[in-house]
């Protein structure tokens, strides 16, 4: 049942908007989003990296590329960050990968956040011939992209370097071009309990935990704790973050009206997402906010419904 009146979530949380563009997006629904997005005052604009619709939607017309896409929306937009949840390392060579992150964020005017993690999608994989290698070396080969970026950020321009890693190798590179800010913040997350806690504390300026109850999310934030302890890091010096679906309405038929146009029903969104009223989301929010999460990513599924932004921005934003 909806709240008689909203819990205000303490402390301050932000919130970004996170879309799922290989569901069914062209360039011009991604850019429109964002661009609400920035107007209504979010903090960002995050998008998928796949390449392979899920579930039963059709798809169409088809993916767009997560480094084309926000590249061009460097270009379109002024002051919103843009991102990726996560980009798989699995898709892109370490090298290249690297250029593209570095160019994104001089494009943007040094508006980027990276974020990265190993890949779980093996079906996008075989539908557009990407290597699948198994859980350990997708895990090395994040490893190796998160030290090799490091490296590669803080090198001295004019000097190379050679990073030797578990799966990558990198011989004599320029470690061109630099990034306009000087260490892009890095995003890490997932449900991992060993390796993703410690590439987390290792690397990482925020992490995620994606679509999951309050439970697992504080599981999953202590086990970065204890990775921080290990390492002698500061576990506050890690922003948490996490990510729940959207569907907000101002009465009951709204929120009816949004599940539907999304193929799920009210209660299961009331019980696993951002859903119901303006008031309840800020409760939801509030709660996960109790376990830690400073930043949340509202996952907008139907691109078209920019009034669900406007909503979420003059009646939820404002009470976090």
């Amino acid at each position: 049942m909806p709240a008689d009146s909203p819990a205000p979530a303490s402390p301050s949380v932000g919130l970004r908007v996170f879309v799922e563009p290989q569901q069914g997006a062209t360039y011009d629904d991604q850019l429109a989003v964002a661009r609400a997005a920035e107007d209504l005052g979010y903090e960002a604009f995050f998008r998928s990296d796949h390449y392979l619709k899920m579930g039963g939607v059709t798809g169409m017309p088809g993916p767009t590329d997560a480094w084309l896409t926000l590249a061009a929306m460097a270009r379109e937009t002024s002051t919103i960050r843009l991102g990726t949840l996560l980009t798989s390392v699995t898709f892109r060579h370490l090298g290249p990968l690297a250029i593209s992150l570095a160019q994104v964020d001089q494009m943007s005017g040094g508006r980027l956040d990276v974020g990265l993690g190993a890949g779980w999608y093996e079906d996008e994989h075989t539908a557009y011939g990407v290597p699948f290698p198994p859980l350990g070396e997708r895990f090395d080969l994040l490893e190796d992209t998160l030290g090799a970026l490091e490296q590669l950020w803080s090198a001295p321009a004019g000097e190379t370097l050679t990073v030797r890693g578990k799966r990558v190798d990198l011989v004599d590179s320029p470690g061109l071009p630099k990034p306009l800010q000087a260490r892009p913040p890095v995003i890490v997350g997932g449900h991992g309990k060993r390796r993703t806690p410690a590439l987390a504390a290792r690397f990482a300026d925020e992490f995620n935990v994606p679509f999951a109850d309050l439970d697992t999310v504080a599981t999953q934030y202590q086990r970065v704790d204890a990775a921080c302890a290990e390492r002698g890091r500061a576990p506050e010096e890690i922003l948490r973050s996490a990510a729940l679906v959207l569907c907000c309405g101002r009465d009951e038929a709204q929120i009816a009206r949004r599940a539907d146009a999304i193929g799920r029903e009210v209660d299961e969104l009331r019980a696993n997402g951002a859903a119901g009223s303006p008031a309840e989301v800020v409760d939801t929010i509030g709660r996960y906010a109790e376990v830690g999460a400073r930043r949340v990513y509202l996952q907008v599924l139907d691109m078209s419904d920019l009034d669900h932004l406007e909503l979420v921005a003059s009646e939820v934003a404002s009470q976090l």
